[in-house]
């Protein structure tokens, strides 16, 4: 495990986000990272690290700031996430998106939502409102909306619609041209031709990088507060209506502060194959892992065993995934104040994932393109890496 050191910071921001190998020229996060576009995968989280951290040195809280590296992150052409987003069978832009507060454990999200440009900005809305209480009348508030219900609720709380025409990318329509054209081909095969071959075919192509998508942040504030937060286009020629990890509660993101039951403070954001990250909880799972003692072993196990040999995937050939975790906890004995120390990791089953982080001390952010072991099959193996920092001059 890398070790990363901070002197005199006050905050720590990683952040993630995807790649397509089908489309390596337009795609950036746990899939596939071309090393000749590897420069623009890590400027796009460059460019969210540092809204973050802009935010947190403004005096923003986690959530705010986990939500302007999301609001970054999907203003790219380069994700697919918001701007540039795959597009469905029926040739329409649908998103999803999440966010959680470590402090208060409210979540958002929004799942299928089209005609918005930031999903993220109404997952933290519908957050922000259900903090507030009960409606009128002591009807309970939504934490998750979808499809044309979550779009109307955006615009009457005051985001404003986006047409899906000016969302899509010349790099988003020209994969839809070509996919379209590869099913018309396949539909007009003969359906009792090397019909074993083609089933096997599909499988592997479900199963491919091609079906990672998600971008993602997790953050903590100088109060020591944890944030999560995620935001994908979802799978490319996906069935309209289908929503992805990114919106399912314990799935794409998680953030809890430390508590009574809790030693540590722990934030997660995943990324991958949405299916198989619904099917295990992983970013719950995660979070859970990080209340033991050795986090980089924790990790590694949950990963393994919740993730690739998770009974729940056993008819899965290849178990994509990806996620990036930060634990924290305060350091009372360190003089003259407390302190926080903070541990990153970041594991994937996929070929490579790329991450950002950024701490308030920092000028830039750091970035790395992580790649599985030479030799190793993907979905089948994984890489773990990360480092620790501590944060001094923290606010009690």
């Amino acid at each position: 495990m890398r070790e990363i050191t901070s002197n005199k910071t006050r905050l720590w921001l990683p952040s993630i986000y995807n790649s397509l190998k089908k489309f390596p020229e337009r795609r950036a996060g746990a899939g596939y990272h071309s090393e000749s576009k590897a420069k623009e995968y890590k400027h796009v989280c460059k460019r969210a690290c540092q809204r973050a951290v802009d935010q947190l040195r403004a005096g923003a809280l986690a959530v705010e700031a986990v939500t302007a590296a999301l609001v970054e992150l999907e203003d790219s052409p380069f994700t697919n996430a918001g701007m540039g987003s795959n597009l469905n069978l029926s040739g329409e832009i649908e998103c999803d998106a999440s966010i959680m507060d470590g402090k208060s454990l409210h979540f958002g999200a929004v799942g299928s939502i089209s005609g918005i440009k930031n999903p993220v900005l109404v997952a933290n809305c519908l957050l922000t409102e259900a903090q507030k209480g009960k409606l009128s009348a002591g009807r309970i508030p939504p934490c998750f909306l979808v499809g044309r219900g979550a779009h109307d609720w955006a615009i009457s709380h005051g985001i404003p619609p986006c047409p899906s025409e000016k969302m899509a990318t010349k790099f988003s329509l020209s994969a839809y041209k070509r996919n379209k054209r590869k099913m018309e081909m396949a539909e007009k095969m003969d359906a009792g031709q090397n019909q074993e071959k083609k089933r096997r075919q599909s499988s592997e192509n479900e199963n491919g990088s091609g079906c990672l998508d998600t971008v993602g942040a997790v953050v903590v504030d100088s109060e020591g507060n944890v944030a999560a937060a995620v935001s994908s286009g979802g799978l490319a020629m996906k069935h309209p209506g289908r929503v992805g990890q990114a919106a399912h509660y314990g799935c794409g993101s998680w953030a809890e502060n430390a508590c009574n039951m809790n030693s540590y403070s722990a934030a997660v954001s995943t990324s991958g194959c949405g299916e198989h990250l619904i099917r295990t909880m992983l970013a719950r799972e995660c979070s859970a892992a990080m209340q033991s003692e050795d986090a980089h072993q924790a990790l590694l196990e949950a990963m393994q065993n919740k993730f690739i040999s998770s009974p729940f995937l056993v008819s899965e050939d290849r178990v994509l995934g990806g996620v990036i975790v930060l634990r924290c906890c305060r350091c009372v004995e360190a003089q003259p104040s407390p302190n926080i120390q903070v541990e990153f990791l970041w594991s994937h089953t996929t070929e490579s994932m790329c991450v950002g982080y950024m701490s308030a001390q920092d000028s830039k952010a750091k970035t790395h393109i992580s790649r599985l072991p030479p030799g190793t099959v993907p979905g089948k193996s994984l890489a773990i890496e990360g480092g620790v920092c501590r944060l001094t001059g923290i606010v009690d």
